[in-house]
């Protein structure tokens, strides 16, 4: 696919729509597309956090492994989501897998190249910032309401 084509894509995803067009042209040169297979992984616990995917289509289940219980999912993600946060903060290593439920498409943003762009000018790392807050606000708050239907049940 064309770059315009990306862009168009990259533009048109609600994790980025609204973004400023000098911002966009920044972003664009990260991105690339992938496609994933049902029962394949986007990345898993502990490996290189390298890439940010923006959800075309298909569904992304993010899973932990718990001891004894093998894997849990904590949430699932669909068209429109984002999937793979870790790439911002330091060691930059996954937290969790990430197993498609689906054929899944996606825009993979080059994690070095983004985190790159965003320190060279403040005001493209700050929007992007405010828009990796809330999900992680969201995806936090999922979380503990998983953990109270666990572990906060009295006992009888």
């Amino acid at each position: 696919m064309a770059v315009e084509g990306l862009e168009r894509i990259v533009r048109e995803h609600p994790f980025f729509a609204g973004l400023d067009e000098s911002f966009l042209e920044l972003v664009v040169g990260c991105a690339r597309n992938v496609r994933f297979e049902a029962g394949k992984y986007l990345f898993r616990e502990g490996g290189p956090a390298d890439q940010l995917y923006l959800v075309r289509e298909g569904r992304v289940a993010l899973e932990i492994a718990a001891p004894g219980a093998g894997a849990i999912t904590f949430q699932t993600v669909a068209e429109g989501d984002i999937v793979g946060v870790s790439w911002l903060f330091p060691p930059y290593r996954w937290q969790y897998d990430a197993h498609a439920l689906e054929r899944v498409r996606a825009i993979a943003m080059d994690a070095t190249c983004l985190r790159n762009k965003c320190d060279a000018d403040p005001g493209l790392g700050y929007d992007v910032m405010k828009r990796l807050v809330p999900i992680l606000y969201q995806r936090l708050q999922a979380t503990r309401l998983q953990v109270l239907d666990v572990y906060g049940k009295p006992a009888a």
